[in-house]
């Protein structure tokens, strides 16, 4: 079983590993533009927080919130993101990862924790749902990734 810690500077590269693949290999993420160990680096030390599942000594996952939307108003919602290697999905590291993030977010003053998930990726809206998380919108044809239209699903949670 994984276990689960908050991330620090030195899982950046692991972190940034995970993320590449995504964004190389899926639509999962629409971002085409890959992350540098120093840009994840950045995040974490400007207070963006970051959890990584890790079962000996090799990082599995991670899991990370931010800002919902500019403005003060918006203060209480955040949007995350989470991604696992294959191999390590459906064992309970993406649960546990979210159930620390969803702990220190509502510790945090967060009300509600935004997913934004590709519409092609019916494991992740599986995954959400399975979480509580409930669809709120779909956004048609907004993501463009390997020259064809992705949707993009919105689901919302309330901590």
């Amino acid at each position: 079983m994984a276990e689960v810690r908050r991330a620090g500077p030195g899982d950046a590269a692991a972190i940034s590993e995970i993320v590449n693949h995504v964004i190389r290999a899926t639509v999962v993420t629409f971002n085409s533009v890959e992350k540098t160990p120093g840009e994840i680096a950045a995040q974490m030390a400007a207070g963006q927080p970051f959890w990584v599942a890790e079962a000996g000594g090799a990082v599995l996952g991670y899991a990370s919130y931010g800002p919902f939307r500019g403005g003060v108003g918006y203060r209480h919602t955040v949007e995350h993101s989470i991604a696992l290697v294959e191999a390590a999905q459906g064992q309970g590291a993406g649960r546990a990862l979210m159930a620390a993030l969803c702990d220190h977010a509502k510790a945090a003053g967060v009300h509600s924790v935004f997913a934004g998930v590709s519409g092609e990726n019916g494991a992740g809206l599986a995954f959400h749902a399975a979480l509580g998380f409930a669809e709120v919108a779909r956004l048609r044809e907004v993501g463009r990734k390997f020259d064809r239209w992705h949707d993009l699903v919105l689901m919302q949670k309330f901590l």
